[in-house]
């Protein structure tokens, strides 16, 4: 028995939020990734970051770095398996911060962000090769905002 995708082209699309120094005892951040392919939840993931950002800015910057890898490996996974239509337009990553946006769009302003760790920086590369691009979406429309969330 095989399961076989009979539609038209795989929408794949992210969400991501991040919370600065969440944790009052380390002043790590918290991150978090959703994933959806066609409309359903495909992959999702909340942690606390390993390094300790400075700023808002740089804490959503660190998460959409790690949410763009996710999505090129998950575009990448897809395109190999060659029994389905690939990933033709790059992976939509949501973002409801808009300095983290322009650091992305502006490569140029990498200068006051030396201090980021360049592993980080490659989110740039990714989208100017096109495998993924960031778009602004409201906070209340982000599908990962309440993961960022203390539960109370």
């Amino acid at each position: 028995m095989f399961l076989i995708y009979g539609g038209g082209e795989l929408i794949l699309e992210g969400y991501r939020d991040a919370s600065f120094q969440s944790d009052d005892d380390d002043a790590k951040s918290q991150s978090n990734f959703v994933f959806k392919l066609n409309g359903g939840v495909v992959a999702w993931k909340s942690s606390k970051k390993d390094t300790t950002a400075d700023s808002t800015t740089e804490a959503e910057y660190i998460a959409a770095s790690k949410a763009a890898k996710e999505a090129v490996w998950m575009k990448n996974y897809i395109q190999e398996l060659g029994v389905v239509p690939s990933i033709a337009e790059p992976v939509a990553i949501f973002c409801d911060n808009n300095e983290a946006i322009a650091q992305v769009k502006e490569p140029r302003s990498h200068h006051r962000s030396k201090h980021i760790l360049k592993r980080y920086h490659q989110l740039t590369e990714m989208v100017s090769r096109g495998d993924c691009r960031m778009d602004r979406v409201s906070s209340a429309e982000n599908t990962t905002d309440p993961l960022t969330k203390p539960m109370s």
